[in-house]
C-alpha cells in the first residue's frame, strides 16, 4: 500500500490508506483513544478503540515516528473533516524521552532561549514550521520574478580575501596561513558578474561580525541579492525591487495554511513605492519630534517606525523608500548624487517600521573608484582583482539586497528575527 499524506485524506474517503508521521498527541475520552498523527503536510486524527492499542500509545512518548494503516471516514469535527478508523499502528522509531515542551499546544510555552536551545524539536511545531514555509515561498517568489525578467542566478564565494565593505565587522579566518574573511555580502562579485550576464541574482548567507544583541540583528542571515546593468539611476533598481516584493508576497499567499498558522498579514504592494529623500525624511521627523538630526548620517530605529507610520497616513502604503543617503554613510562603491553634493543614489526600503532592503546605483568608471577610495584614505591595494572589470567597460549598474529574516518577521509580526530562522547565529549562539 503506497503512502499518502494527511492533506490527501479527502481523496480516499471510504478506503484504507497508509500514513507515516509523528505521534503528535494522544488522549482518552470515555474509553476511546484519540491519537493525532503529524506529517510534513498537516495532522490527522486516529480513533483508537482497541484497549491494547490504547495502552501501547499511552506508553509511547510523543514525537515517536509511527506508521498507520486505517480507513478514512468523513467526520465534521475532525481536523480537515476526516478521521482514521480501525487503525493498525506500528512504531517506526520510538522517542527515548518526551519533548521538553508540548508541541500540540497552539504555541510553545517556553522562553525563546529554551526554544532555540531545542530547535531540532521546536521547529516541528506547526507555527514555527509555518514561518520557514513562508521563507521558502518568499525565496521562490524572488527567484521566479527575476528569472522572468532575464536575471541569471549566480553563486559567489563566501570565503573572501578582502572585506566587502569598509569597517571591521568581518569574521576573520586562517586560510592556509593567509588571512581571509567570511563574506559580508556578494556585492563585489555580483557587480563583476553584471559584466558577464548583465542581470544577476543570488540567494545565500552573509556574515556580519557586529556586536549587536538586538531583536533585529543576526551574525548570519539570508540575503536576496540582485544586480542589473545599464540603469539610468536608482529608480530603475527600485522598479525591479517592487516587482520582486510583489512576487514574494504572491508566492507567500499561496501557502494558505502557513499564512493562517503563522498569523501572517500579507501586505498590499502598491504599483509604486512612495519615495522620500533622506534630507526630507530627517526634516519630517525633526518637525514632529523636535529632535535635531542635522548631524545624523542614518535613520534610527525609532525614526524608521515614525516614517512608516507617516507613509501609511499620507500614502496608504506600508512600504517607504528613503533615498539619497549621505555619502559618508554608504560604501565606497555607491554612486554619488550629482545634483545634491554629499548625498548618494543609495536607498533603503522600510516596511512596517523596519529597514528590510538596502540598494542603490553603483560607480561604474575606474577613475571614480580610485577617487572614492582616495577620498576615504584608502587605496586600490587588495582590490585590483575587483577593479579590473572597471578598466574594461562596465555599464551603469545598481542593485539591492533583501534581508529574508527581517521580511518574514514583519510578515508574521514576530518580535524577534530569531523566531523565523531555523538555527540562528548571533553574538551568543553558535549551536545547535
Amino acid at each position: 500500500m503506497g503512502r499518502i499524506y494527511t492533506d490527501e485524506l479527502d481523496e480516499h474517503a471510504g478506503h484504507r490508506v497508509r500514513l507515516l508521521g509523528w505521534l503528535h498527541r494522544f488522549r482518552e475520552l470515555g474509553g476511546v483513544g484519540f491519537a493525532v498523527l503529524r506529517d510534513a503536510r498537516g495532522i490527522a486524527q486516529i480513533v483508537v478503540r482497541s484497549r491494547s492499542d490504547r495502552e501501547d500509545l499511552e506508553r509511547l512518548p510523543l514525537e515517536s515516528a509511527i506508521e498507520v494503516e486505517a480507513e478514512v471516514r468523513e467526520h465534521e469535527q475532525a481536523p480537515g473533516g476526516f478521521e482514521l478508523v480501525e487503525p493498525r499502528i506500528e512504531t517506526v522509531a520510538a522517542a527515548l524521552d518526551p519533548p521538553p515542551f508540548d508541541l500540540f499546544r497552539p504555541v510553545i510555552r517556553a522562553q525563546l532561549p529554551t526554544i532555540l536551545d531545542h530547535a531540532a524539536l521546536s521547529l516541528r511545531h506547526p507555527v514555527r514550521r509555518a514561518a520557514l514555509t513562508l521563507s521558502a515561498a518568499s525565496v521562490a517568489g524572488f527567484r521566479a520574478c527575476l528569472r522572468s525578467q532575464g536575471f541569471t542566478e549566480v553563486f559567489t564565494p563566501k570565503t573572501v580575501g578582502t572585506s566587502t565593505e569598509s569597517g571591521a565587522n568581518v569574521f576573520e579566518l586562517d586560510y592556509f596561513g593567509r588571512p581571509a574573511y567570511l563574506a559580508q555580502s556578494p556585492q563585489l562579485y555580483k557587480q563583476l558578474l553584471v559584466g558577464v550576464f548583465e542581470r544577476v541574482f543570488e540567494v545565500g548567507p552573509v556574515f556580519r561580525a557586529e556586536p549587536h544583541d538586538t531583536t533585529r540583528h543576526l551574525s548570519e542571515y539570508v540575503s536576496l541579492d540582485a544586480e542589473m546593468g545599464f540603469v539610468g539611476d536608482e529608480s530603475d533598481v527600485i522598479t525591479v525591487l517592487r516587482s520582486s516584493i510583489a512576487s514574494m508576497t504572491a508566492f507567500a499567499a499561496e501557502e494558505g495554511e502557513a499564512v493562517e498558522l503563522a498569523g501572517a498579514q500579507l501586505p498590499d504592494v502598491p504599483d509604486g513605492f512612495p519615495v522620500l529623500h533622506f534630507a526630507d525624511a530627517q526634516a519630517l521627523v525633526s518637525d514632529a519630534t523636535g529632535e535635531d538630526l542635522s548631524e545624523e548620517l542614518d535613520l534610527a530605529p525609532t525614526h524608521e517606525r515614525w516614517l512608516c507610520e507617516w507613509a501609511v497616513r499620507e500614502h496608504g502604503s506600508e512600504f517607504l523608500i528613503v533615498t539619497g543617503f549621505p555619502l559618508a554613510k554608504r560604501p565606497f562603491y555607491t554612486h554619488p548624487d550629482p545634483s545634491r553634493p554629499g548625498f548618494t543614489r543609495g536607498f533603503d526600503l522600510l516596511f512596517r517600521g523596519l529597514e528590510i532592503v538596502t540598494g542603490g546605483q553603483r560607480l561604474h568608471r575606474y577613475e571614480d573608484y580610485v577617487a572614492a577610495l582616495t577620498s576615504r584614505g584608502e587605496t586600490v591595494e587588495g582590490l585590483e582583482w575587483y577593479l579590473e572589470a572597471f578598466r574594461h567597460g562596465m555599464p551603469p549598474h545598481g542593485g539591492f539586497a533583501i534581508g529574508l529574516e527581517r521580511w518574514v518577521a514583519q510578515l508574521i509580526g514576530a518580535a524577534n528575527v530569531r523566531d523565523v530562522r531555523a538555527f540562528p547565529r548571533d553574538v551568543t549562539r553558535l549551536k545547535p
